[in-house]
């Protein structure tokens, strides 16, 4: 794997944490729940977007990244 599409698969991956974290972070706060329930929230929305991407983006794979970027688009075995 090539370091550029390494760091794209790596910042793909830390974006989409952050972006899930913080969602249920702020889910937890708006409904003045404990903020401990932001981790399954978190693995709730993750576990979406995973099912979403593997139904709507490149077949076989949970990415959104384009196929050109994707590791699992441009591996050769």
């Amino acid at each position: 794997m090539s370091t550029p599409t390494l760091l794209l698969d790596a910042g793909e991956r830390a974006a989409w944490t952050g972006a899930q974290a913080a969602v249920a972070v702020l889910a937890t706060d708006l409904a003045d729940i404990p903020v401990w329930w932001a981790a399954p929230a978190a693995l709730i929305l993750a576990a979406a977007k995973g099912w979403i991407a593997g139904h709507l983006g490149r077949p076989g794979t949970a990415s959104t990244l384009p196929a050109g970027a994707d590791p699992a688009s441009t591996r050769t075995v």
